[in-house]
């Protein structure tokens, strides 16, 4: 069962690598967005640092989800999908090496750049530390929740505006968490609550998602 994992995160990062101008994409907004508003609103730290966690969060959970639609469709397309369903070993666990492998390529990159693009928001290293573990602890969520509208919407037309419709509700708590911990630091609160609230909710996603995912694959197949 482990090598069917590995096997399904290596597949799935060489895809990327060949696909590189897709996870560029997605990066590459996270940057422009982010980076505007300092240029947009003006130079003044009070109140870039006021707005850097909504904005900063908002971005990533954007960029996030932009990359949603082509998490099973290439797969679906070309009839891989219809083989993993039939396939021996668990369809959970191969649904979970693939959303694992979009985390890595479209969240991890993210999270990386995060606390660089935080440095134009005026964010001491405290908050960035915050900033950074919110996301590292977020986003897993949010590609695991993603997962499910994306398998939801598989072969529908227009699937990438009913994937944002289906998420963006579930994805408000993550976004108020998140946002509320890099607040709550920069005020000298304590993080932690909003911390452990987000590492809950990548646990309990990880629990229920890819069961979700695995049943609405199913009948988007059948």
């Amino acid at each position: 069962m482990n090598s069917v994992w590995f096997i399904v995160l290596r597949r799935e990062l060489l895809l990327a690598m060949r696909r590189r101008s897709d996870v560029a994409t997605t990066l590459f907004f996270f940057l422009i967005v982010s980076s505007l508003f300092p240029l947009g609103i003006g130079p003044e730290p009070a109140v870039l640092s006021s707005i850097a966690p909504g904005v900063l969060w908002v971005a990533a959970l954007l960029a996030n989800m932009l990359s949603l639609t082509r998490l099973f469709s290439s797969d679906f397309n070309d009839g891989t999908l219809e083989q993993m369903l039939i396939a021996p070993q668990p369809l959970i666990v191969i649904i979970i090496a693939k959303i694992f492998g979009h985390w890595v390529v479209c969240g991890l990159p993210v999270i990386l750049l995060a606390p660089i693009i935080g440095l134009q928001y005026a964010l001491p290293n405290d908050v960035l530390l915050v900033l950074f573990l919110s996301l590292l602890l977020g986003t897993p969520t949010l590609s695991l929740v993603g997962a499910i509208g994306a398998a939801l919407t598989l072969g529908v037309r227009g699937s990438g505006l009913l994937v944002a419709l289906l998420v963006l509700p579930l994805y408000i708590p993550v976004l108020i968490f998140g946002a509320g911990a890099v607040a709550a630091s920069q005020h000298g609160m304590g993080a932690e609550a909003h911390l452990s609230l987000l590492a809950a909710s990548s646990i309990l996603s990880l629990v229920l998602a890819p069961i979700a995912t695995s049943t609405a694959l199913r009948i988007a197949v059948e």
